[in-house]
């Protein structure tokens, strides 16, 4: 049976770690290794770690580089054939990771696959749905990206080829990531199949954070020799001008519901 490497980075979220951590822990998929990188935290976070110590593969608490250079870490453990990270405030669905398996059988020519996400508040109340969609380099490189990384897995053989995430995106690893793996095979879309919950809080950093991603993302174009006038580079301005906009939005469904 193929194995899944989970790996959660955390840092000072000991009031959703263990429902993240359980979220893997009763998949009903057999066989999965599971890693979880702490970064020092002080709020209790390690003492909910131990409580499921023995049925982790692996698991440390130190300070580290942020959430990027912990991924990386894990993974640098991983054995498994198929590669996923779920943050330490995100949660899988039931039968998420069967699901993802199955996915990638059935799509031999993908590196990778991811199905739809809810939104969540802080009480794990579901407020809306990720609009993902289907996509490609093509579209990613546009900024056209629509994939939720909370439901995506992908094939460690492309991990090996493009891997590790860069350490010095804080926002925009999973962009990179993906790019990075679409320029080598398909990105399969799997509609209709919720793998994950995506919770929106106050100290999430797509609250917190969210202007730093797009620039992020566009020093991955131009990395790639992407040019000023590029559709990416219209809709990063666009972005910049709607922001507010959207950062209200999104705090208004986690606080209304």
């Amino acid at each position: 049976m193929t194995l899944v490497t989970i790996v959660t980075p955390s840092f000072n979220q000991a009031r959703f770690l263990e429902e993240t951590m359980l979220s893997v822990l009763h998949q009903d998929y057999p066989h999965i290794e599971y890693i979880v990188v702490d970064g020092g935290s002080t709020d209790g976070s390690v003492d909910v770690i131990r409580r499921y110590a023995d049925r982790l593969a692996w698991w440390v608490s130190e300070p580290d580089r942020g959430q990027t250079d912990a991924i990386n870490k894990g993974f640098a453990h991983a054995h498994g054939e198929i590669l996923a990270w779920l943050n330490s405030d995100d949660t899988y669905q039931p039968g998420a990771v069967r699901a993802a398996v199955e996915a990638l059988e059935k799509h031999p020519e993908a590196a990778m696959v991811y199905g739809d996400a809810h939104y969540i508040d802080e009480n794990g109340r579901v407020i809306g749905r990720f609009p993902a969609a289907q996509t490609d380099y093509r579209r990613l490189r546009q900024g056209y990206v629509h994939i939720p990384q909370q439901a995506a897995f992908w094939r460690a053989s492309y991990w090996r080829q493009v891997g590790p995430l860069d350490p010095t995106f804080y926002f925009a690893m999973d962009y990179d990531l993906w790019v990075r793996l679409a320029a080598l095979a398909p990105l399969v879309y799997i509609p209709g199949q919720v793998w994950a919950n995506f919770r929106l809080h106050s100290d999430a950093k797509t609250i917190s954070a969210d202007d730093r991603c797009w620039p992020e993302m566009l020093r991955v174009h131009r990395r790639l020799g992407g040019g000023w006038f590029a559709p990416i580079v219209f809709k990063y301005y666009l972005r910049r001008l709607v922001a507010p906009y959207i950062r209200w939005k999104r705090k208004r469904l986690f606080t209304n519901g």
